[in-house]
């Protein structure tokens, strides 16, 4: 039924819960492909005084593109983790604020299922930071397996 399964990670522990369900999915399916996405989100340069404080541009630059090795490390050891269900898995680090390049990301590629974890935030935290998996269903038009994190 899926053909191509986006699983969007941001290096934490809590979303990787969702890995067991992916698992299951792609046993239910015949050979989809399986894409573990990271966003790196861009780096917010404050104004005024503060930005008296930050690194040069090019600082700036390498710190981005140590995210970016380090995301593109980590997906690959989760990718190998997955390996053993045999089916196609591909990596790909993707560069913006997380909800939107996502959304993105899954029109480009015609993905037929995205599977993510929620943090499990209520209250004043959500309404103030925001959920990347709630906007994200808002925003793309195939299903989306919201797995909720163990214990939050």
């Amino acid at each position: 039924m899926y053909k191509k399964i986006m699983v969007p990670l941001d290096g934490s522990k809590l979303a990787e819960c969702v890995l067991p369900h992916v698992e299951a999915v792609v046993k239910g399916c015949q050979s989809p492909e399986v894409l573990l996405v990271q966003a790196v989100e861009p780096i917010a340069i404050p104004y005024g005084r503060e930005a008296a404080k930050i690194a040069s541009v090019e600082q700036l630059a390498e710190f981005e593109t140590h995210h970016k090795s380090e995301a593109e490390k980590y997906l690959k050891e989760i990718a190998t983790q997955l390996g053993r269900v045999g089916t196609i898995i591909s990596t790909h680090v993707i560069y913006g604020k997380a909800a939107g390049a996502l959304s993105d990301f899954a029109a480009k590629n015609d993905v037929d299922l995205v599977v993510i974890a929620t943090h499990g935030r209520s209250g004043v935290s959500r309404w103030v930071l925001g959920s990347v998996a709630e906007r994200l269903l808002r925003s793309i038009s195939v299903p989306v397996l919201m797995v909720r994190v163990p214990g939050y």
